[in-house]
């Protein structure tokens, strides 16, 4: 029998009942609100004090300081070579505030290139230092004696840091650590030897190098702020000595930040399509989660305020073995008192968790608003999927003191604007248009500030993808 005959043989048995597609057309669906998968837990927003500011403008007053010169050099790449940006040498202390754009170009031009492999020395303590490095790219470990004489680690370099600058106007300059790279290494190096013989041409370059010299030593604590004179433990009728506090003349100024948009919704729809749910609201809910997210995703990776980008780099450091291990937890921990919290992306704390396991430790949790969190020396470690995970599987972990009486991170806001729903964050009428649409303006005000650099330390290029 053929299959066309099989077909025609089949018998098709007449429908008996209502069909469940026709019966839905007089049922009543259970709805669910509508959901979104961009919503997270947003915990820096939970976990941030926040700070009313009425102004609009926050301004953190500080003692005078004066520490200068502790950035990091930005370059450029072409192909396989790589050139410093000339202004970007004003982060080296001898050349800050140094502004003839011709001489730092000459000194950027004058910089040479240096491909380093892993394991090399780029210099050895004790031994004459006569050029500054500009790490383009790579990790050098800072190599010193130990108590009892053996090698130590001191510290870490990583991309666009720099060593050896007292070189540049030290004549007698020494080595103080031996400096190994980790990693295949580009660098860039400056030579006294270079500066100098451009100064000879330069009168701004040579003045600017005898001025440097002529100023007097100024008297700081380990911070760099100008010391306050006391005295302590002292007998009779000793003199008490005279002092004063004094403060940064130009302290720094955070504006509040806006994040907007405009909600429309068609007038039929919100009169005719608001049972069960009312159209117009779940419109603005979702609208303001993602408002929500955007603001803590600013709040971490703005380049004006994002706790990323403002925090000091003297307060940030790299991991020893670039997985996030407990070692380096206890150095960032250590970095600052008082740490409020963790901060860090989901696969860094997955990776950390790893380095736990293969060490035999358990990290505690604690209870936080009746979550229980992770935790690392009973300071919790909250996760963000704002932190930015690069090409490279890296990314940060940030850790931080809060609140104003403790000098930590404290978030900033206004809060009884007009058409407030909730703090700092406005819904306003903007009328109705010819083809009846409505409008909502949506507006959330918000920043974030950093009283004094060690409230806010970062734990950089941490590796998530390593397994072994």
């Amino acid at each position: 029998m053929s299959v066309g005959e099989e077909v025609q043989n089949v018998q098709v048995s007449p429908q008996q009942s209502l069909g469940t597609a026709a019966a839905r057309n007089l049922a009543t669906t259970t709805k669910s609100a509508p959901q979104m998968q961009e919503i997270t837990s947003r915990w820096l927003l939970k976990m941030l004090p926040w700070v009313q500011v009425q102004g609009g403008t926050y301004r953190v007053n500080r003692r005078l300081s004066y520490s200068v010169g502790d950035g990091r050099v930005t370059f450029v790449q072409t192909g396989d070579r790589v050139a410093v940006i000339p202004a970007e040498l004003g982060e080296l202390p001898a050349l800050r505030d140094f502004g003839d754009a011709e001489a730092l170009a000459e000194l950027a031009r004058r910089c040479e290139q240096r491909d380093i492999p892993a394991g090399q020395l780029l210099a050895t303590a004790g031994e004459a230092a006569d050029r500054v490095f500009l790490l383009a790219h790579g990790r050098v470990e800072k190599i010193g004696t130990g108590p009892y004489g053996d090698e130590t680690v001191l510290g870490v370099h990583a991309d666009g840091a720099y060593f050896g600058d007292h070189s540049l106007i030290e004549g007698d300059a020494l080595w103080e650590y031996t400096a190994r790279a980790v990693t295949d290494c580009t660098v860039l190096t400056l030579q006294r030897a270079d500066v100098l013989n451009l100064a000879e041409r330069s009168d701004s370059l040579r003045e600017h190098l005898a001025g440097l010299l002529a100023i007097p030593q100024q008297r700081t604590n380990k911070y760099g702020e100008a010391a306050i004179d006391l005295s302590a433990g002292h007998v009779g009728e000793a003199v008490v000595p005279h002092t004063y506090v004094d403060y940064d003349s130009a302290p720094r100024e955070y504006e509040l930040s806006v994040a907007q948009t405009v909600l429309k919704v068609h007038s039929r729809v919100a009169d005719l399509y608001n049972q069960p749910m009312n159209q117009t609201e779940q419109q603005l809910r979702l609208t303001v989660e993602a408002l929500r997210e955007r603001q803590e995703h600013e709040l971490i990776n703005n380049r004006e305020f994002g706790l990323l980008n403002n925090c000091d780099y003297g307060q940030r450091i790299q991991p020893h073995d670039g997985v996030p291990s407990p070692d380096d937890m206890d150095e960032l921990l250590s970095r600052r008192r008082g740490s409020k919290l963790f901060l860090a992306h989901p696969r860094a704390i997955a990776a950390f968790g790893r380095e736990c396991s293969k060490r035999g430790l358990v990290p505690e949790s604690v209870d936080v608003g009746g979550h229980r969190m992770p935790a690392w020396r009973g300071v919790p470690i909250f996760p963000s999927n704002k932190i930015p995970v690069t090409d490279a599987r890296t990314t940060s972990i940030i850790c931080m003191r809060t609140g104003e009486a403790e000098q930590g991170v404290v978030g900033l806001q206004q809060t009884g604007i007009p058409d407030e729903i909730e703090p700092s964050l406005s819904v306003r009428f903007m009328g109705i248009d010819e083809q009846a649409i409505i409008s909502y303006l949506v507006t959330a005000y918000y920043s974030a500030a950093v009283l004094v650099p060690d409230a806010l330390g970062v734990l950089e290029n941490v590796e998530v993808s390593r397994w072994r």
